[in-house]
């Protein structure tokens, strides 16, 4: 099994689609012998074991051919719920005897070459299309074919594999000459009625993982979906807190229409959001103009690295805004007298409670603890310290390089002063730059 941000050679796939992950286990994926009995035995039971969604497809494809199944490519499409996504798909072959997961953007499933595959067709009409890709017409219909001809598949079949609406789609295809027999899909028809099933209750799995990723963030999503979802369970963990305000939000609400006004908070977010998952952080919150993540140590090699990655997103987050201020979207640029963007970002560390946290019928998975206040009061100081990342001493002394020390602040709500510090290329004037190490 191959892990994410594969390149996809040697096979090459359109704008919007990426691949995910990648399996290439070949026949071994299979008994060495079996029968379609055998087969739908492992459906009933084996297979519903498998927790890993790829390799029980591979496992499955390669006992159909291992059967005596003429079956050379087979491609599956799931639909999803998620603000960037229209679904995910899995392609086989028997050429390259690789099995790959794809992720589908928006931008394809509204491209032309979509709208006239097949697949659009079962997920818009749920209807079952059979072509031979040698045939004129079934290439003008459905242009896809003609590169399956080139590649000598005889007989292309595109099936909805759902019967409650949700678009799940199959495809099977053969290069042997005369095709799939009558007899050869009656027996593969009830194998791929439950092999329906598995695939409908792993989108519901997907679908359910994708909306919780997207509104809580994917730590707490998978909690939450490992069963902690009862009131007041949790767990204290220590972890780099990650606090981040937008400059002049209250004038610019007051000034702006609301729709850009959201307009200009997605593209906010987007960059600020972005930056902390590329470095392997956890956003929990939007509240407003402001922003929640943290950095567990856990997710890390050590808590050494986990503030280095808190830093290096406060880094790439600022470098986001300033590109989003000299060259802004076409959506952005629309909107007058909004630049620039500035905004305050502070990093703290400590145990902070990580669960879940509210009223019996409305809860909410975040964290809390002395450590978030205390970030959020650091960051407020960004007002007269003029530094966009301000830095408390507990993170400072696990960062590598130099920093700035910007003296010790009363903050509110804390006993004593808390010494700040700031990145070297963020001086503003001769306060003296002091390294620190961790201990």
């Amino acid at each position: 099994m191959l892990s994410a941000g594969l390149d996809p050679a040697p096979r090459t796939y359109v704008a919007g689609v990426s691949l995910v992950r990648r399996a290439a286990n070949g026949i071994a994926s299979a008994p060495s012998s079996t029968t379609l009995a055998d087969i739908e035995h492992w459906l009933l039971h084996e297979a519903t074991r498998e927790k890993d969604w790829l390799v029980f497809l591979e496992s499955f494809i390669w006992r159909l051919v291992v059967a005596g199944l003429p079956i050379d490519r087979v491609t599956l499409h799931m639909g999803t719920l998620h603000p960037q996504l229209v679904g995910f798909a899995w392609n086989w072959s028997s050429t390259d005897q690789l099995f790959d997961e794809l992720k589908i953007a928006d931008a394809a499933a509204a491209s032309p070459s979509f709208l006239r595959n097949p697949i659009y067709r079962v997920f818009e009409y749920g209807e079952t299309n059979r072509r031979d890709p040698r045939d004129p017409k079934a290439v003008e219909e459905f242009p896809l074919l003609a590169d399956l001809a080139r590649e000598g598949y005889v007989d292309y079949i595109a099936l909805p594999l759902s019967s409650s609406g949700r678009r799940n789609a199959m495809t099977i295809a053969t290069r042997r000459g005369d095709g799939f027999t009558d007899v050869e899909l009656k027996q593969l028809q009830p194998l791929i009625s439950l092999f329906a099933l598995h695939f409908e209750r792993h989108s519901a799995l997907r679908i359910s993982g994708n909306a919780l990723d997207a509104y809580i963030g994917a730590g707490a999503a998978t909690k939450v979906l490992a069963g902690s979802i009862k009131r007041g369970l949790g767990e204290a963990v220590q972890a780099v807190v990650w606090v981040a305000d937008l400059r002049g939000f209250t004038e610019l609400s007051d000034r702006l229409q609301p729709a850009d006004l959201i307009t200009l908070l997605n593209a906010y977010f987007e960059v600020m959001a972005g930056a902390v998952l590329r470095n392997g952080g956890d956003v929990l919150k939007f509240i407003g103009d402001g922003l929640l993540a943290v950095f567990p140590f856990e997710s890390f090699a050590d808590a050494a690295a986990a503030a280095g990655a808190a830093l290096e997103a406060a880094r790439d987050a600022q470098r986001g805004l300033e590109v989003l201020n000299t060259r802004p979207p076409a959506e952005l640029a629309a909107i007058e007298a909004w630049q620039p963007l500035r905004a305050g970002i502070a990093l703290n560390e400590g145990e902070v409670f990580f669960g879940n946290i509210g009223a019996p019928e409305r809860l909410d998975f975040t964290v809390i603890g002395a450590a978030v206040n205390e970030a959020s009061r650091v960051e407020a100081l960004q007002k007269t310290l003029k530094r966009n990342i301000l830095i408390t001493e507990a993170v400072a002394r696990r960062l590598e390089g130099s920093l700035d020390h910007l003296g010790a602040h009363q903050v509110r709500g804390v006993s004593a002063p808390i010494s700040i510090y700031s990145p070297r290329e963020e001086l503003v004037d001769d306060r003296a730059a002091i390294a620190l190490r961790s201990p």
